[in-house]
């Protein structure tokens, strides 16, 4: 169960890699698919589009909103029965949305059930992910966040056929069947390390088999064969030691029990502080992760990338319609453009993360400015094969989602990566929320999408330069002007002491 040096940049780790694909594509295919359900909830429900929209927003930012509660549930409990346990959730979640009888039990059952059990999935594929790979880390986490993508992409068309054949109703038991089999994927999940949870159980089995060599006796020992009426001496002389020493042992045990009544409570307020501690040591170990100037520029510059990047995607195929657009070429959606490219921009930039000469930082800012840039070229578009091309670009950018975790581990480190990359998909998650409503109320006001395009782009841009200038090799200089040149220091310990 330890870690090897071995395991890293192959072997079981492209066994990984297909395994957390396809829980990223059984997990995510229905979420990031939802637009295909949502005139159905429409037509059954005869709900408001705002009321009804939330079911999609709520599947896509619970998940990332919860992050950080998703991150410290893989520490303790491990990938594989997160992943197991994330499973059954997505997978009730869908079938339970079948039997939905309103919109509200609907945002509770697929928005809020559903999208806890894709965050965890999302956390535990991303976190073994990086454990299992070094040097190929940016191919690997860009091969299996594509999984969202071609899942987008298949289920969109698969939920219309299923549509089609055994209706709403059907369509959600069907896909919260093929959703099970994340617990198939979770068995080749193989850990590293020894899990928080483990060490705790082990810990306990042990003393547990400790305590069992002190138990009374099996009754069946003290009991007398049915077909005889006597019993030797040296069975009669057993049995009364045995008696004896269980009388002693009974003896001991009530007088243990009525000393420790009185410490009981002292016992119980020592268990609570012990917790206190344990949560004041994992806030404290959250809080040293947000004092790092890069880490606080990367969560802004996520939060305000899914701020304005997410809810166009959405809106894309309603701006077509409005501007009277989609009669001119209709025949590849502008979504499944959005879904396509994302794919293939995280592949792409998860390579190209891996070159040395590259900085993956400056490379997330570099695709927020031009999916940003993209973003605000939206409303001067008259022609669909022009929203065709920016649609295309705005999702090939959106595959930066593969670098969270590259950039993440750089900045942080490995060991704490969970807990970092729960604090960053809690800002994204946070955004993805805000997003749609705020995008609305825009088009709701101006009754256009001009204004409401040109403010995501605006946030998209301003992210890329906050994340540029913070992270810019300068700051690191200042820092190190509070240190003596003239003095030759021994240890890291004699420099920080310096610079205080």
């Amino acid at each position: 169960m330890n870690s090897s040096t071995k395991a890293l940049d192959g072997g079981w780790g492209w066994v990984i890699v297909v395994a957390a694909f396809m829980a990223q594509f059984l997990a995510y295919g229905a979420p990031q698919s939802v637009g295909v359900l949502y005139p159905e909830w429409l037509q059954a429900f005869q709900e408001g589009k705002g009321m009804t929209a939330w079911v999609g927003s709520l599947v896509s930012g619970v998940g990332l909103v919860a992050s950080p509660v998703c991150s410290a549930c893989v520490d303790n409990f491990g990938e594989r029965p997160v992943t197991i346990f994330s499973g059954v959730m997505v997978a009730g979640g869908l079938m339970l949305s079948a039997f939905a009888p309103n919109v509200q039990f609907l945002m509770f059952s697929y928005g809020i059930v559903v999208g806890l059990g894709c965050g965890l999935v999302y956390v535990a594929t991303l976190t073994i992910t990086c454990k299992y790979f070094d040097k190929r880390r940016g191919l690997a986490l860009g091969i299996v966040t594509t999984g969202t993508s071609v899942g987008a992409f298949v289920y969109a068309t698969a939920q219309k056929e299923l549509i089609v054949l055994f209706g709403l109703d059907g369509c959600l038991l069907i896909i919260g069947a093929l959703a099970l089999n994340l617990i198939a994927c979770a068995g080749f999940m193989r850990p590293l390390n020894m899990p928080g949870y483990y060490l705790k159980q082990k810990a306990a089995l042990e003393r547990h088999t400790e305590e069992q060599l002190f138990e009374k006796p099996p009754v069946d020992d003290l009991k007398v064969t049915p077909g005889s009426t006597t019993t030797t001496p040296d069975k009669t002389l057993m049995v009364k030691e045995l008696l004896i020493t269980i009388d002693a042992k009974d003896l001991a045990i009530q007088t243990e029990k009525k000393r420790s009544s009185f410490l009981s409570g002292l016992a119980i307020v020592k268990v609570i502080k012990k917790k206190q501690q344990a949560y004041a040591k994992y806030m404290h170990s959250m809080a040293d992760i947000m004092q790092d100037q890069a880490m606080v520029a990367f969560c802004i510059a996520v939060f305000l990338f899914s701020l304005g990047a997410f809810p166009p995607v959405l809106f894309m195929e309603d701006v077509a319609q409005s501007q009277g657009l989609i009669e001119e070429v209709s025949f590849i959606p502008l979504v499944s453009i959005v879904a396509i490219t994302t794919g293939v921009g995280k592949l792409v930039l998860g390579v190209l993360a891996d070159i040395r000469w590259i900085n993956s930082i400056y490379l997330y800012a570099f695709t927020l400015f031009a999916a940003g840039v993209a973003l605000l070229l939206i409303p001067v578009t008259k022609t669909y094969v022009g929203l065709q091309i920016l649609s295309a670009i705005v999702g090939f950018f959106s595959g930066n989602w593969s670098l969270t975790s590259y950039i993440t581990t750089k900045i942080v480190g490995l060991d704490r990566l969970t807990q970092a990359h729960g604090i960053l998909m809690f800002f994204g998650g946070f955004g993805i929320m805000l997003g749609p409503p705020i995008v609305g109320s825009f088009y709701d006001w101006t009754q256009s999408y001009d204004l409401a395009f040109y403010f995501s782009g605006s946030c998209v841009v301003l992210g890329a330069l906050i994340l540029f200038l913070l992270t810019l090799p300068c700051w690191n200089r200042r820092k190190c002007e509070g240190e003596r040149p003239d003095v030759q220091y021994t240890s890291n310990c004699e420099k920080v002491a310096s610079v205080a």
